[in-house]
């Protein structure tokens, strides 16, 4: 019933300069602007029923074990009007034990590299109850010309390969719950929260770790990042939600991290714009469970002081800048079904 509100808030009510863009979305999670002028957004799905249990290792209770689906997610195309279109249909998709609230991930983020779009896939793997034949793994997917799509990094592989020094036992999921991915000088850059890392894939699909993130920092949860000459990292840090208690970290192409602002909370995104300004995206502010309608948009100029652009934003996950200078933010982007709640909204920058 609270997504259901959601959805009607800033229709009728579109002050702030928020306005709604795009409805009829699954859990949306990460969106580009692709190089035709259309928004790709990557949604989370409708989860699944199947279970792994027995086949592989499984994620532990409370948030495990999952149940999921090989076909549960998509990615949406939506023009520059706000209709939607299926670009990419048939994408893994999985949901945490009903104990922690049937929360889902599937497609998770997109990028571009010239006109090729990539996507990032988190709620696949068997320890995500996706069947392993064929094999799908949490990893990056190349989709060619004619719409058909190729697994070109195994990214499930290759954090079992190579763990990072300080993982969570009791908050461990084996095929990781990537998030966050860009595209920088031809080649995609990876942020993974569960396991605290951050990996560079190349268009071949050569994968090599940036920077381990949990061997300085512990379980942060690094969730979001953006680009400008180093990449600038948000946490969502674990719950329940302590208010001020997430970063921005600077992490330098050769992988050492260090604090670049701080005084914030549950940052799920992180963009510039064209003027270098620094945009963080807060998905829930207030102490305690996630709370909806808390999320907000906070701007952090040179000397780290932080200006609230817009607030009650419920359960925003992404966001992105649109070439008209306006932030694109995915909103109700996490929860249990229903289905099609989940939008994109448009919010005017001053």
């Amino acid at each position: 019933m609270l997504a259901l509100a959601a959805v009607s808030a800033f229709a009728a009510n579109a002050s702030a300069g928020i306005s709604v863009f795009a409805t009829g979305l699954n859990n949306p999670r990460g969106l580009k602007f692709g190089p035709d002028g259309n928004l790709y957004v990557a949604e989370g799905g409708i989860g699944g029923a199947n279970s792994t249990e027995g086949c592989c290792e499984q994620v532990v209770p409370p948030v495990g074990p999952y149940t999921g689906s090989a076909t549960g997610s998509r990615i949406s195309k939506i023009d520059p009007n706000g209709i939607r279109t299926t670009a990419v249909d048939n994408l893994p998709s999985s949901q945490t034990s009903a104990a922690l609230g049937s929360l889902i991930s599937g497609a998770t983020d997109v990028a571009f590299i010239g006109n090729t779009l990539y996507i990032l896939l988190a709620g696949s793997g068997c320890s995500h109850g996706v069947p392993q034949v064929p094999e799908m793994p949490n990893g990056v997917l190349r989709v060619n010309a004619d719409g058909t799509t190729d697994l070109i990094a195994n990214l499930s592989a290759f954090q079992m390969a190579f763990p990072v020094a300080h993982p969570n036992p009791a908050d461990f999921e084996p095929d990781g719950s990537w998030y966050s991915m860009i595209a920088v000088g031809g080649n995609l850059y990876a942020l993974e929260p569960n396991h605290g890392e951050l990996d560079k894939i190349t268009p071949e699909g050569q994968i090599s770790r940036v920077s381990d993130i949990s061997a300085s920092q512990g379980h942060i949860v690094p969730s979001a990042m953006a680009y400008r000459g180093n990449f600038y990292v948000g946490n969502l840090n674990t719950f329940p939600v302590v208010p001020g208690s997430s970063n921005i970290y600077k992490v330098t192409p050769s992988g050492e991290v260090s604090v670049f602002a701080e005084g914030l909370t549950a940052v799920l995104g992180v963009a510039f714009d064209t003027r270098g300004r620094m945009y963080v995206l807060e998905a829930t502010t207030v102490a305690g469970d996630p709370t909806p309608f808390t999320g907000k948009v906070i701007r952090i100029d040179r000397l780290n002081h932080q200006t609230e652009i817009a607030s009650g934003l419920f359960f925003p996950t992404a966001m992105t800048f649109g070439p008209d200078g306006a932030l694109y933010v995915s909103n109700v982007g996490f929860g249990p079904p229903p289905v099609g709640l989940g939008e994109v909204l448009r919010i005017t920058v001053p």
